[in-house]
């Protein structure tokens, strides 16, 4: 089962969501897609967190309201990250999660230590926790349909953008074609079109 939210603070609002446990997490982990961005409160045990972003967008586009939205609802889903005060919140691109043989159900390291972001929050804000947990919805969604799919209209829009690209080429080569030969029909036309003033006599003899 997988949690979502709605996080309404931007236009149009954007979708939080979470494994409901471990083994959730695990299928997220494993059938997440390129756009994911992926939260977890730093060294304590938590729910892990993700947000969507549109295609084109980088995790530095993600507006400040929707980082603080992303880092509350992480620490509220922490049972000792929820009574602390003053922790961090780790973020990063689900392509730099890195899963390894021997680690637990939801355990991750990450590829590139450098690409992993943090953000201190101070303490749990109920206003954005409550107005969160309001737009809760809980669903069974089949993961790896969902990322076959996902990748199945990536592969076919890189393919129209190359057919449509071939196209633009081949239409440009025909045109440079033609206007070759029309120059070339040009000049020939010009040159069999040529006459000259010269009539052969070179006398001055008038009759």
């Amino acid at each position: 089962m997988v949690f979502y939210f709605t996080s309404n603070v931007v236009a149009p609002p954007v979708t939080l969501f979470m494994g409901a446990d471990k083994h959730e997490n695990e299928d997220l982990i494993k059938w997440g897609w390129p756009e994911d961005v992926w939260f977890h409160v730093d060294k304590v045990s938590s729910a892990h967190v993700y947000l969507r972003l549109a295609q084109g967008q980088t995790i530095d586009d993600i507006p400040n309201s929707v980082l603080d939205d992303a880092c509350q609802l992480v620490k509220a889903n922490s049972i000792m990250g929820n009574k602390m005060n003053d922790i961090d919140i780790v973020y990063t691109m689900w392509s730099n999660l890195k899963k390894t043989a021997g680690m637990e159900a939801g355990q991750v390291a990450f590829h590139k230590d450098k690409d992993v972001r943090k953000v201190r929050v101070a303490k749990r804000c109920n206003e954005v926790v409550n107005r969160l947990n309001k737009t809760k919805k809980e669903a069974f969604p089949d993961l790896r349909l969902e990322r076959e799919t996902r990748d199945r209209l990536e592969r076919e829009d890189k393919k129209k953008i190359l057919r449509e690209k071939k196209d633009k080429e081949k239409e440009e080569e025909k045109r440079k074609k033609e206007e070759a030969e029309l120059r070339s029909y040009s000049t020939l036309m010009k040159t069999e079109h040529m006459t000259s003033n010269y009539d052969g006599n070179d006398s001055d003899d008038f009759m």
